[in-house]
Formats: C-alpha cells, structure tokens, sequence
C-alpha cells in the first residue's frame, strides 16, 4: 500500500537527515567567518574611504570655510570701511553682491588636491598609533584615542600646510573669481616672493599644527569613547541618527577648543595689515597681539562658521568613511 502525503511527512520528520543534509543546513543557517583583512589592504581601504568622506565634506561645506577665514583676517570696522563684515550671514550677503555665486568655493582647489593624503595621514596614523598609547591597557582608553589623535593631527598638518597657505592667499582675495589668481598661480607667487620656508609655503605651519592638534585629539578622543556608551540601534535610521549626533558633538567641542589656534593660523598665512611689514609671525605670540589689541572674543572669531562647517562636517566625513570603507570591503574582499 503506498504512503499517504501525511504520512510521507511524518515519516520524513522522524527519519534522522543524513550528513550531507546537516552540512547543508549549517551552511545556510551559520553566516560565514569574517575575512582576515591584511595591515596593508586596510590602510589602502581607509586611504579609498577617507578620500571620498574628505572630497565629499571639502565641496559641501567649503562656503562656510571661506565665511571663517574671512571674519578671521579682518580686524577693525575703520580699516576696512565697507568690506567689514557684521556677522555669518552679513559676510554671506556682501560676497555674493560684490564677488558672486562661485566666490563661496574660492580656494577649493587646494583642500580637494590634498584631502586624499590629509585623510590617507589622519585615519592611518591613528589606527597605528594606538597600540603605542595604551600604556598596559588591555584596550584602548579615551587617553590613548585622544593622544593617538593628537599625534594623527600634527603629522597630518604638516603635510597639508602648503596647502593651506595656498587657500588662505585664495580665500583673502576680494576680486570677483573670473579676476581672481589661479591656485598654480598663486603657488608659484609665494614661492617666487617668500621661498618654501618659514616665510613662504610652510608659512604657520606651528599654527596648523596646534589647529590640527587640537582638534584631532578631541574629534577622536571624544567620538570613540563616546560611541561605546552610546547603545547601538538595529533600526537602520535611529542608527544612522546616532551617528550623526556623535559625530556633530564631537565636531563641535573640538571647534570649541582649538579656534584661537586657527584664528593664528588666518593672521599669520593671510595677508598682513600692512604691506611690508610682518605682524603676525609665531603662533602664542599672535594669538597674544590678537587678545591685547582686539580682545579675548577676537581669539573666537568665526566661530559660529567653523561649528556650522566642522560639526556637520564631522558627521558627513565620519558616516561617509565608515560606509563608503564597509562598501570598500563588500566590494574588494
């Protein structure tokens, strides 16, 4: 007599699957091992993700940084007569009138060109850097992110200084940007007059490195330290809110920290109030003209720029690397 379908199924429940079934099952039911991912493929992926986060955060944010350094090289309302600039969205509205749209992307150039190696440097010797700071630590602590950071921030800004010396020329200039100096030609200006020294393209350089210092260490240090506490989310845009909010946090109060340092930065690589004359020369020593002469609330000018830039800025370069380097790792691995 032949089986029933019900029966056939009970049947099948009680029968023991054989072996090539069980395989079958845990392959399908174990999610397979996580590659081993070699020092080398890892630092080329962060070199691929940390461009494209530096690219994308340098073109949409790039009009607040020219607001920034704008508001920073001015000094007295006197001096400058109608080119003073009353706050963000004064200096906003006066270039757009008097210089046009693209006027907010002065100095572009330069940040684009050097973004792939300024993040390459950043995310780099911060991962290498950390076992060096865990002094006897199983794990890393907020002392060894923030001193990893540190270290990542002062390598970073002296490579990148030329280039920045180059953006602050651009970003000064007032003319309209069909007149403006080209970036090769405002290069090859300051190497002709100024040399590549101290005085020429590594002009500020101590400057930027206490900028980028600063800055690197807190980003860091408080980002990674944080994000630990902080439960994560199954639900992909609670997720995706929280790193947002880290991440723009972190930006914020490391803005908060290190501006006096750029404000010196904007006085010593821009132009100085008067031609021939160097005023601005050494940061402490500029950071102190500036507090005698101007005030303590000189020291944070622009700030309210610089947190509109670096703290969305910091949540757009830290969700783009982590995604664009999981893409890097679906896609290459």
């Amino acid at each position: 007599m032949s089986e029933t379908p019900t029966q056939q199924a009970v049947a099948s429940a009680v029968t023991p699957p054989t072996p090539a079934v069980l395989v079958a099952r845990q392959q399908h039911q174990q999610p397979e091992a996580p590659k081993e991912i070699s020092a080398l493929k890892r630092a080329a992926l962060q070199v691929m993700a940390g461009g494209s986060a530096g690219f994308v955060e340098v073109c949409i944010m790039q009009p607040l940084d020219v607001v920034k350094t704008r508001m920073q090289l001015q000094t007295t309302t006197k001096a400058l007569g109608e080119s003073h600039y009353n706050g963000v969205f004064d200096c906003f509205a006066k270039m757009y009138r008097q210089e046009g749209l693209f006027s907010f992307w002065k100095g572009i150039l330069p940040p684009v060109i050097a973004e792939t190696p300024k993040r390459a440097i950043k995310f780099v010797c911060f991962e290498q850097t950390k076992p060096l700071f865990l002094f006897g630590a199983p794990a890393p602590t907020p002392l060894t992110f923030s001193l990893a950071g540190l270290t990542a921030g002062l390598i970073e800004a002296i490579a990148v200084n030329p280039f920045e010396v180059v953006k602050v020329a651009q970003q000064a200039d007032r003319s309209k940007m069909k007149e403006a100096e080209s970036t090769w030609s405002v290069a090859k200006r300051i190497v002709k007059t100024d040399g590549l020294g101290f005085r020429g393209l590594n002009k500020g350089v101590t400057a930027t490195m206490g900028r980028n210092g600063t800055f690197n260490m807190v980003y860091f240090g408080f980002y990674h330290s944080v994000k630990n506490y902080v439960p994560a989310f199954e639900d992909n845009t609670q997720e995706f809110i929280r790193k947002v909010l880290i991440g723009f946090t972190s930006g914020t109060l490391a803005c908060f920290i290190n501006i006096p340092f750029d404000v010196a930065k904007s006085r010593i690589q821009g132009p100085q109030p008067q031609a021939g004359v160097v005023k601005y020369k050494g940061t402490f020593r500029s950071i102190g003209i500036v507090y005698r002469e101007e005030g303590f609330r000189a020291l944070y000018k622009g700030l309210v720029p610089k947190v509109m830039r670096l703290g969305p800025g910091g949540a757009i370069m830290l969700l783009v690397f982590e995604y664009a380097y999981e893409f890097l790792q679906h896609k290459f691995l």
